[in-house]
């Protein structure tokens, strides 16, 4: 065998070690240089999200703390899970152990179920506001959204750890574990019992927002035609709080429909992949595999750049905070937008 032809090994001096699949120097640079930029904006673009809605008290609303919790998942998702990718991606080896091996794979499925639970109340919190402005603040209160929040983050944790950590999912997988099993791997099997009820979790609340946001674009689209269709300009008058108010939903609506399609996007790929594997005995290269995964921790780094792209509010926030005037006396106060 010749030197170029020689295995090497994630732990060259231990047995039982992993396979090393090793990348040329360049593209090895490129990797690191795209996850590593994805990670970035994961992490700073969300922390960004979540100082901007804490510290202003304009922004102080059940949607925003909604947007802020979610922010906190994708930042986790940064902080936690992104970086050890990274390494895992491009090295093709686990150097972090057995014991985060099983927290990096708890915190990567609590944090996406978090974040689809997020989303789904937040498109019943719009669909609230859209179809009602006017009585929406005394519908949707900070409790409520307090109640959606605290579910959202105990389900997806309690589910996520619970089947990780119970073994449940490698019931009937044990002899595929065995022969997946070596030094510098982390490789977590599920069976397909706990493969359908991981996806049901994520397709139920994926539909429930397609049939709500449905429905919110429908009466969007409704109420824009009414508002054209009024020839009377002193009911235009009579009205235009409440039209104002109704626009400022709908485009709210929009943006954070946006959102949702790109969440979508992201992981369902993943999911429909996973569904695919356990029927089919694990079939899926592990570059597939990669492309997959890097695409859904990618919807991490997307809210933010969305947030900035529609909302002028997020847009002012970010100069207020990079600029240091946040650390002014009453900078809280300060107006991000007229109402």
């Amino acid at each position: 065998m010749s030197a170029d032809e020689a295995v090497h090994l994630c732990y060259e001096n231990l047995n039982g070690s992993c396979v090393k699949t090793s990348y040329s120097p360049l593209p090895r640079v490129i990797l690191y240089m795209v996850f590593g930029s994805g990670t970035v904006v994961a992490v700073f673009g969300n922390l960004l999200v979540m100082i901007s809605i804490l510290h202003f008290k304009q922004l102080h609303t059940p949607t925003n703390f909604l947007i802020a919790s979610l922010a906190c998942a994708d930042f986790l998702v940064g902080v936690t899970v992104m970086p050890f990718s990274t390494v895992r991606s491009v090295e093709s080896c686990w150097y972090f152990g057995e014991i985060y091996c099983k927290f990096h794979s708890s915190f990567e499925g609590s944090f996406c179920y978090a974040s689809i639970y997020h989303l789904c109340f937040i498109s019943v919190d719009r669909y609230i506001a859209v179809t009602d402005p006017l009585i929406y603040p005394t519908r949707f209160t900070t409790s409520v959204c307090g109640f959606c929040v605290v579910f959202s983050w105990l389900f997806s944790i309690t589910f996520s750890f619970s089947l990780l950590y119970s073994g449940a999912n490698e019931t009937g997988l044990e002899d595929l574990v065995s022969a997946l099993s070596c030094v510098g791997g982390c490789q977590i099997a599920v069976n397909s019992k706990w493969v359908f009820v991981s996806f049901a979790l994520f397709f139920i609340p994926t539909l429930v927002m397609i049939v709500v946001y449905s429905k919110i674009f429908l009466i969007a689209k409704q109420q824009a035609r009414k508002i054209e269709s009024m020839g009377n300009k002193a009911e235009k008058s009579s009205d235009s709080y409440k039209d104002r108010v109704a626009k400022r939903e709908r485009k709210a609506a929009k943006t954070l429909g946006i959102a949702v399609v790109a969440f979508l996007i992201s992981w369902l790929p993943y999911f429909v992949d996973s569904i695919i594997d356990a029927f089919l005995g694990f079939i899926t290269p592990t570059y597939i595999y990669e492309i997959l995964v890097w695409f859904a921790y990618y919807n991490s780094a997307m809210n933010p750049l969305i947030y900035a792209f529609f909302y002028p509010w997020f847009r002012k926030a970010i100069k207020l905070i990079i600029t240091g005037k946040v650390m002014r006396g009453n900078s809280s106060a300060i107006r991000l937008f007229s109402d």
